[in-house]
């Protein structure tokens, strides 16, 4: 399941031990999951959050999970990645104040604390970036995309949807999760989910590289190696052997794609969200999600309860190479 280039630093390994377990596990509800997939209603939108790794998007998810409007894949359904809608069944009967008889069970994490690490939480019910679930559908192999019309040929669109939706309606609430994954294949998510929302969530460009570049060295050790998606521009940007200009590409390439994707979807099913704007007055972008789903049928109740603002991390670059690498790739892909 790795997208980078090289073996994950020891803190970020997996353990073969759960991933063997799991796979037994989602196998054996599997023939029970598939028998909850016919005739799903569509009641609540689902939330996309695109965007370039390192831009905020986990806190985009953490801050969409503690309004408590929102469902989400938290660390606890993600272990059932093959029998989503069944895991969503089973975090409310373990973690749903409902159906808490007599303070049984009162052992699972409540709250969600705004931490993570290259977009790992902890507790059993904080975000998760639900990638397992994803790659079930996704034919991807090398490169971490591919054309509309061969995923409209080879996915399993119907069990995609109805599961979506399914988990939505178990937990009844708009479900919100990571698709960063098909920022490049924005258009072909528009067209399989009627009711839906993406939030792009956008980093300043500079502050965006330099976060991206601190995290290749945390998880794998180097900056010099890949982090994250294999996008479609993988091989060309690999040949930059400076490590500041490629990920300057990464970066920009991946706004483009997602940009570009954006451009075919109404006004209706989109928010682009600037992080730094997101930080100083979430509020606003509360209001303006509500108003968005309001438009598809869904009515928000609630008013806004949450933090009024949060600290902009990395507000200035220390890498003084960042600005020249940047400009150097925007006017090497505008050229094209």
């Amino acid at each position: 399941m790795s997208t980078s280039d090289e073996i994950r630093e020891i803190q970020f390994e997996k353990n073969m031990d759960l991933e063997d377990l799991l796979n037994e596990v989602n196998s054996d509800l599997r023939s029970s999951e598939e028998r909850l997939l016919s005739d799903v209603a569509t009641k609540y939108p689902i939330i996309f959050v695109v965007g370039p790794l390192r831009s905020g998007s986990t806190l985009m998810l953490q801050w969409l999970a503690s309004t408590k409007q929102f469902s989400y894949p938290s660390n606890l359904l993600s272990r059932f990645y093959g029998a989503p809608i069944i895991g969503a069944k089973i975090q409310r009967l373990l973690t749903d104040p409902k159906f808490n008889f007599r303070n049984e069970i009162l052992d699972f994490q409540s709250s969600i604390d705004f931490v993570s690490e290259n977009g790992k939480t902890k507790g059993a019910i904080s975000p998760n970036e639900f990638w397992y679930f994803w790659r079930r559908f996704l034919p991807f192999k090398d490169i971490d995309y591919l054309p509309d019309d061969i995923l409209f040929d080879q996915v399993d669109i119907d069990a995609f949807n109805n599961e979506l939706y399914g988990i939505s309606n178990v937990f009844e609430k708009p479900f919100a999760l990571k698709a960063m994954i098909c920022n490049y294949n924005i258009e072909f998510l528009n067209e399989l989910f009627e009711k839906a929302i993406f939030i792009y969530i956008k980093r300043d460009p500079y502050t965006n590289i330099e976060s991206a570049l601190k995290a290749r060295e945390r998880q794998l050790g180097s900056r010099e190696l890949w982090y994250s998606f294999k996008i479609p521009e993988y091989y060309e940007l690999k040949k930059i052997n400076d490590p500041v200009k490629q990920t300057a590409g990464q970066i920009y390439c991946i706004n483009s794609a997602v940009e570009k994707g954006l451009a075919k979807v109404p006004k209706n099913k989109k928010l682009v969200v600037k992080y730094e704007e997101f930080c100083e007055d979430p509020e606003k972008i509360y209001e303006s999600l509500a108003y968005k789903m309001k438009v598809q049928g869904y009515e928000v109740n609630e008013k806004y309860q949450g933090p009024k603002h949060f600290n902009v991390t990395r507000k200035e670059v220390g890498n003084t190479e960042i600005p020249k690498a940047y400009s150097e790739i925007v006017e090497l892909f505008q050229n094209k």
